[in-house]
C-alpha cells in the first residue's frame, strides 16, 4: 500500500468488460490512452493498479490491470477512483491551464487585493469548472473559473484574484433577481453565463 502526498484524480473504473479481467475506464487525461503513459495508479486505501493493456471505446477506454484476470476480480473494482501523486505529473501545461490539485488551497482575492477565502475545491457539474470558495466566517461561496470571474491565477505566489463583479459576488447595480442578489457563481437568470467560458478540464486540471 503506498500514500499519495498529492494525490490527482486521473481516472474512475466503471463496469466490467467481457470474462477476462478487463474493465471500462472514465479517464481524465485530455489524451485518454495517456492514461498508461504516469505509471502505476492509485486508489484512496493505497491499492497499486499497473495498466498491462488499454484501447479506445467509444468515450472511455478499456484497460485491462495486473492481477485483475476475471469478471469477479473487475466486478470489485466498479467506482474505483485512480490517482497519481501531483508530482508525476508533467509542468510544461499551456500558461492557461491548471492542475486541480494546484488550484486547491490558493488564497482567494479580490479586485483591492483584500483576501475573501480560501479554494476549498473545484467542481464540475457538466458545465464547466467551479471554484468552491471557503471564507474565514459564513457558506461557502460557489465561482464560475472563467477568465472574466478569475482574471489572474498566480500558483507560485499562492494565490488568484477574482473580479467580484464577473464572478456574481458583488452588486453591480443589475445582479439581482427579483430585488434579492444573485447566488454566488450564478447568472441573473439563475443559470451560469456561457460568455463567462468556463475552464473544462484538461489532463486532470482545469483550463480557460
Amino acid at each position: 500500500m503506498e500514500k499519495l502526498q498529492n494525490p490527482v484524480q486521473m481516472a474512475v473504473i466503471g463496469a466490467p468488460h467481457g470474462i477476462r479481467g478487463e474493465v471500462r475506464v472514465k479517464s481524465f487525461t485530455g489524451d485518454p490512452l495517456a492514461l498508461a503513459d504516469y505509471g502505476p495508479l492509485f486508489a484512496k486505501d493505497g491499492r497499486k493498479f499497473t495498466i498491462v493493456d488499454i484501447r479506445p471505446a467509444n468515450t472511455v477506454v478499456v484497460v485491462r490491470f495486473k492481477g485483475v484476470n476475471d469478471r469477479s476480480a473487475a466486478e470489485a473494482l466498479t467506482n474505483t477512483a485512480l490517482f497519481v501523486d501531483r508530482s508525476a505529473l508533467p509542468e510544461d501545461g499551456a500558461e492557461d491551464e491548471f492542475y486541480h490539485a494546484d488550484l486547491v488551497g490558493l488564497k482567494v482575492l479580490d479586485d483591492k487585493g483584500a483576501e475573501i477565502g480560501r479554494v476549498g475545491a473545484v467542481q464540475n457539474f457538466g458545465g464547466g469548472d467551479i471554484l468552491e470558495i471557503t471564507p474565514p466566517a459564513g457558506h461557502d461561496l460557489l465561482v464560475p473559473f472563467s477568465a472574466a470571474a478569475v482574471p489572474e491565477v498566480a500558483i507560485a505566489k499562492g494565490y488568484l484574484r477574482i473580479d467580484p463583479v464577473a464572478a456574481g459576488l458583488a452588486d453591480d447595480g443589475e445582479n439581482t433577481i427579483e430585488g434579492e442578489p444573485v447566488r454566488p457563481g450564478k447568472h441573473r437568470d439563475g443559470g451560469f453565463d456561457p460568455k463567462r467560458r468556463p475552464r473544462g478540464p484538461a489532463d486532470a486540471g482545469g483550463n480557460r
